[in-house]
């Protein structure tokens, strides 16, 4: 995937492609519909696959101290969009300039002149341009009298049990991590669910207790409940997963009020300071606890491993059940083309 950071880095090589616009925090199954519908029609006509995106998340340029809320951060949704089968993921720096500009002049500037763009796919509630001016109907008009097509795609609707009927969107996933529900989390992603940052160094009290933890900062990812969960983790210059355990807390026992996460992996040993780690959240096991010492720790540390083992281990748990959307999975699943509202 070629990662593009500004208009002025597109050229006569980035022209003629399928557009996808939208944020796809959390890449979930509703947005899936969207690139891959974009991803058919590029195949079809031999054309590139190109996603448009901001970096940072508009709520995060108009409310700076706003709590962290992003399911995927860039880095996480920079891989998951390379692995569905994009071939340019153009980001935008969503900066006072680009706030500002006017709807018309984002689809000129960006859209006909920068990315030269054949069809646009966005969803049925897409807004953009300054104070979101721009919707699809101003889409439509443009791509009329500039000759690009458009496609709106209709509301995706879940199937699960306790969101059936709800629209998918990133504010149901974030409720069900919020929850606790992980695997549920997942099944509405289409993909686990991962927080991935960088290992710092820590108070190192895991070693004492034999269960020494890779600590992890959310950054500005969503806080999930505060907990205990089983695992999947990998660094991520690597291919192999390694199972564990994790705390998502505030640590009680020793008196630490910030929240980290902190990761026991299963038989593993490695020095692996200032690495990226990505952990898959797979199951909530039990709240955060404040207990009375560091042998009363270890024994619970012990019993959640065990636990956690038992549930990584379940079929509904394997990774390989969600290992991560693809265009080609998405066409062999759905090999007519989602009904759209407009095109």
């Amino acid at each position: 995937m070629r990662l593009l950071r500004h208009v002025s880095e597109l050229g006569a090589e980035t022209q003629g492609s399928v557009v996808a616009l939208g944020n796809f925090d959390g890449f979930h199954r509703g947005h899936q519909v969207v690139i891959g519908e974009a991803g058919r029609l590029a195949r079809l006509l031999g054309l590139k696959l190109t996603v448009v995106v901001t970096e940072p998340h508009p709520v995060s340029f108009f409310a700076p101290n706003a709590p962290p809320f992003r399911l995927t951060p860039f880095r996480e949704r920079s891989q998951l969009l390379e692995r569905f089968g994009v071939d340019q993921l153009l980001v935008l720096p969503f900066d006072k300039e680009l706030a500002g500009m006017s709807a018309q002049d984002f689809v000129l500037d960006i859209l006909v002149d920068g990315l030269g763009a054949q069809h646009v796919f966005v969803g049925y509630d897409y807004r953009f341009g300054s104070k979101r001016g721009g919707g699809t109907d101003v889409l439509a008009y443009m791509g009329d009298m500039e000759g690009f097509g458009l496609s709106v795609i209709k509301a995706v609707t879940v199937g699960l049990e306790g969101y059936a009927g709800e629209v998918y969107s990133s504010t149901v996933v974030r409720k069900a991590l919020q929850n606790g529900e992980a695997r549920k989390a997942a099944a509405l992603l289409g993909h686990w669910w991962t927080i991935n940052g960088r290992v710092t160094q820590g108070d190192q009290r895991g070693r004492t207790i034999n269960f020494p933890t890779a600590n992890v900062e959310l950054g500005e990812s969503l806080q999930p409940k505060l907990g205990v969960y089983a695992v999947r983790a990998r660094l991520d210059d690597e291919s192999r997963f390694i199972m564990g355990v994790a705390n998502i807390g505030k640590r009680p026992t020793f008196d630490k009020h910030d929240v980290l996460m902190e990761v026991h992996l299963f038989d593993f040993n490695e020095e692996i300071y200032d690495r990226h780690l990505r952990v898959e959240l797979v199951a909530f096991l039990r709240p955060e606890m404040k207990f009375s010492g560091l042998e009363e720790l270890q024994n619970q540390i012990a019993k959640d491993c065990r636990v956690a083992k038992i549930v990584l281990a379940e079929p509904e748990n394997d990774r390989a059940r969600l290992g991560g959307p693809t265009l080609d999975a998405y066409l062999d699943l759905f090999p007519e083309p989602h009904v759209r509202a407009r095109d």
